[in-house]
Parts: C-alpha cells; sequence; structure tokens
C-alpha cells in the first residue's frame, strides 16, 4: 500500500511542477508584455510555488524511506519540514509583492498597462490551478501526505490571487486607470500572506509531535474500552502524534496480573488491529502493567 502511495505523491508532485514552470512562463511574458504589476507579482508568486513543488517532490521521496540506524522512526518529518520551508517562502513572496506595488502607486503617474493579454493569461491560470489543486488535495487526502496537501494550498491560493489581479485588469480596461493593478496586487500579496501563515503552522504541529485529533484520540480509546472487564482494567496512559504519513500511537493498559503471556499478546493483536482498520497507517505500541 505504501509504495503505491509514494507513486502517487510522486506523480501529483510532479505534474504540480510542470503546471507551475509552464503558468509562471506565461505570466512573466504577459506581465512584462502589459506593463502589469499584478501579473509579475503573481508569477513571483508562482515561482516560490514552484520552488515549494520542487521541495514537495523531494519530501515525499525521502519521508517514504523506512526507519534506519539512524532514524529508527522513519523520515516521515521531511514532509513537515518541507511545508514550514513552503510557508516561509510564501510570506517572503507577500511582502515583496507588496513592495513592489507600493513603487508602482507612488509612481502611478508612469503606468501603461495593456490589459487583454494579462486577462487571457489569467483566465489561463485559474482554470488550471482549480484542477492542478484539486487532484493534489485528493491525493494528499488519500496518502496523508501533509506536504501535497500545502502545495494544493498554494496553487489554490493562486486561484484567489489570478481571480483577483485577473478582476484588477477588467477594472483597468473598462475604466482605462492603471491604478487598479498594484491596489489588486497587495490585496494578493494579503491573500498570500495568509496562506503561507496556515502552512508554517499547520507543519509546526507535525514537528512539535502535537497529538493526534481529539476525535482520533477517543476512537481510539473507545476500541480499549471494548476490552474493559474482560482482561483490561484500565487505559492508564494514551500518547498519540503524527510522523508524515504514520500516526505513532502509545498505549498503556492496566490488565489483571494473573494474565498469560500468550493471552496478552492475543489482546495487544486485537487492539492494534482494530485501531489500524479505524485510522490507517498507524505505528502502535503497548504497554501492559499488571494491577
Amino acid at each position: 500500500m505504501e509504495k503505491k502511495f509514494l507513486k502517487e505523491k510522486k506523480f501529483a508532485a510532479m505534474l504540480s511542477i510542470l503546471s507551475n514552470s509552464t503558468l509562471i512562463a506565461l505570466k512573466f511574458i504577459a506581465g512584462i508584455l502589459s506593463g502589469s504589476i499584478g501579473i509579475i507579482s503573481e508569477a513571483i508568486h508562482s515561482s516560490s510555488d514552484l520552488l515549494a513543488s520542487v521541495i514537495t517532490f523531494f519530501s515525499v521521496t525521502e519521508s517514504s524511506k523506512p526507519a534506519d540506524e539512524d532514524h529508527h522512526f522513519g523520515h516521515g518529518k521531511y514532509e513537515d519540514f518541507a511545508s514550514l520551508i513552503e510557508g516561509i517562502l510564501i510570506i517572503l513572496a507577500a511582502f515583496y509583492i507588496v513592495y513592489e506595488a507600493l513603487k508602482k502607486i507612488v509612481f502611478a503617474h508612469t503606468l501603461k498597462i495593456d490589459a487583454n493579454i494579462g486577462l487571457i493569461v489569467m483566465f489561463i491560470s485559474i482554470f488550471a490551478n482549480i484542477l492542478v489543486s484539486t487532484y493534489l488535495f485528493k491525493t494528499a487526502k488519500k496518502t496523508g501526505s501533509t506536504a501535497l496537501y500545502a502545495d494544493g494550498e498554494h496553487l489554490r491560493t493562486d486561484v484567489y490571487s489570478s481571480l483577483a489581479v485577473f478582476v484588477g485588469l477588467l477594472f483597468v480596461k473598462v475604466t482605462g486607470n492603471p491604478i487598479f493593478d498594484p491596489i489588486i496586487a497587495i490585496i494578493v500579496a494579503v491573500i498570500v500572506f495568509l496562506a503561507g501563515y496556515k502552512i508554517c503552522d499547520e507543519a509546526k504541529r507535525g514537528l512539535l509531535d502535537t497529538s493526534l485529533s481529539e476525535q482520533e484520540n477517543l476512537q481510539i480509546k473507545d476500541v480499549v474500552n471494548n476490552y474493559l472487564q474482560n482482561g483490561v482494567i484500565a487505559l492508564k496512559n494514551l500518547r498519540t502524534r503524527k510522523t508524515g504519513l504514520k500516526k505513532n500511537i502509545e498505549i498503556t493498559l492496566i490488565v489483571e496480573k494473573t494474565m498469560h503471556i500468550s493471552t496478552s499478546h492475543k489482546l495487544c493483536d486485537e487492539i492494534e488491529e482494530k485501531i489500524e482498520a479505524i485510522l490507517q497507517n498507524t505505528d502502535i505500541t503497548i504497554h501492559l502493567e499488571p494491577n
């Protein structure tokens, strides 16, 4: 199953790279020909996305490697680390867009924009990013990849920011006033910044070993509770975290001191199988303590 997931994650990451590369070229050309800071800002935004996509491709490859002598718990945190880098890149891109837009506003009297080519390229960008981001989210949900999810978030913000630039160019075309272009660019920067912050926050949770969701922890407890009065006296401790695709779960159970070792082994196997069936991609350690 993990090999199948790896193949799907690699394909999704490569699709994102190819899509971003094509759109970046189109946006830079359109931005230069039209004189639009909004389009050039979008090209810069997409360039950070491209670098993020390359990092994603690298991370899903590295994170899938099995545990080794130096990494006893595997390499899953590569994905969280990649997501953090992606978030930082997006935030930096947001600040640069604001800087360029403010320069255009200050020197607004020199602005000359041809909106036609920009409108065409922005429409293509919106359509392409909707398709690719939808596929990335679907694959991320299926495989549990935080890096693909972050990449999908990038492209989804591209949809919103491209739409904003499209509307700005439409106003420029209708009114003949080029000031709408840098104003929309600043709005794009805010969207980009918020997306970058969200991605950094999600990556932080993984890197700091934040526990699984409250719902997932309750599902684990429900499984254990089914064995109360049937050998298990109480659930003493539950610790969970997520490392890339894997959900690491540590359970301490208080059991009857007379329980035979073969019975306790069978008990642990049953609990592990039931939790795996519910949560999937689990790595479970169960410690038994006699009453």
